[in-house]
């Protein structure tokens, strides 16, 4: 037998309590009789009650209570051996974290809505081991891969452009640290890269690092944020609190989606996806379920576990017809005619 709450049977702890209360409470009875009536008196006018009936019903209450607690602990009996297995995928976000990534072309800012995106996300998933890269002017594993969304979603919560201190965009490190340090070498399928990214890249190589993805059985979801025309300014507060916009060699610097190198970078590995949110929305946990979700999972665990039947039902049935008989006995003896 096993008990799944075995914790609830405290409450046997009420038993010998409310025994105490039938006891002090017949004890009180016969005093408070025999203080109003004279002794021989209080005799014959309880002649008609029975202390035995009375006794039989107490204990049918606390039976019942017993039962009701037990009901509680969920026993359980007849262990059956089960196989489970878990299937999923291994997918790493990479996250531009760079100063371009602050542009309001989406609201409230790139960055922000590509962290609301991967929130959403993680609501969707079904099993899939998550991890987490950012990078700028370099690369780092902010969480390597997990099954703790709750952890993963605090990461994401953290993420700011002061992550990653250097300056620049190198999309192509990032990705080859996802391959150096997050992927497992073992398996050359059921890897997945979601670039989240303006595309402006700073001679990181990114195309010869999607090759090496390839070769790696990565497959690279990109998604392109941003204004890929006309740009937009890069917001940024001075020292005195005041917000101005991001200047080099005193230019303002505009910030534009370079889509070409997210779509060479896809074409590259097996499956790829470009998805050219530009400025407009877009549902990161529907782009899950239309391309992760839906695709081929391995098998990340297997094991055997002993399930039992659960039987509170019977305790529980006994414990109200317990209650139920107790209701129908009386107190009073039969009186023969």
């Amino acid at each position: 037998m096993k008990l799944y709450q075995v914790e609830m049977l405290l409450l046997l702890w009420v038993l010998p309590v409310l025994l105490g209360v039938y006891l002090y409470a017949a004890r009180q009875r016969r005093r408070a009789g025999r203080r109003f009536v004279a002794s021989g008196l209080f005799e014959r006018l309880n002649v008609h009650l029975s202390p035995r009936r009375r006794w039989i019903k107490a204990g049918f209450v606390l039976a019942s209570i017993g039962l009701l607690a037990f009901a509680l602990a969920r026993p359980a009996w007849n262990p059956k051996p089960r196989k489970v297995e878990r299937e999923g995928r291994d997918v790493v976000f990479l996250l531009d974290v760079s100063k371009s990534m602050l542009a309001e072309d989406l609201a409230p800012n790139r960055l922000e809505r590509a962290k609301l995106a991967i929130s959403d996300c993680l609501d969707t998933l079904q099993g899939d081991r998550v991890g987490l890269i950012l990078f700028a002017g370099a690369a780092a594993v902010k969480c390597p891969l997990t099954l703790d969304y709750a952890f993963f979603r605090a990461m994401v919560d953290d993420i700011s452009v002061n992550s990653i201190t250097r300056g620049g965009t190198l999309i192509g490190d990032a990705v080859r640290l996802a391959v150096d340090q997050v992927f497992d070498d073992q398996d050359k399928q059921f890897k997945d890269l979601v670039l989240i990214t303006d595309g402006e890249d700073h001679d990181s190589f990114p195309l010869q690092a999607a090759e090496e993805a390839s070769q790696h059985g990565i497959r690279i979801i990109a998604i392109g944020l941003g204004d890929e025309s006309q740009g937009q300014r890069i917001p940024i507060t001075d020292q005195n609190g005041q917000k101005t916009f991001l200047k080099y060699q005193g230019q303002e610097v505009w910030s534009k989606l370079d889509a070409n190198t997210l779509r060479q970078m896809v074409e590259k590995t097996p499956g790829g996806k470009y998805l050219n949110v530009a400025t407009g929305t877009f549902d990161l946990g529907q782009i899950y379920q239309d391309l992760i979700a839906s695709a081929e999972k391995k098998s990340l665990e297997s094991q055997t576990i002993t399930l039992y039947e659960e039987k509170f039902q019977v305790f529980l049935a006994l414990a109200l017809a317990g209650l139920l008989i107790e209701t129908l006995i009386s107190e009073r003896k039969k009186v023969k005619a």
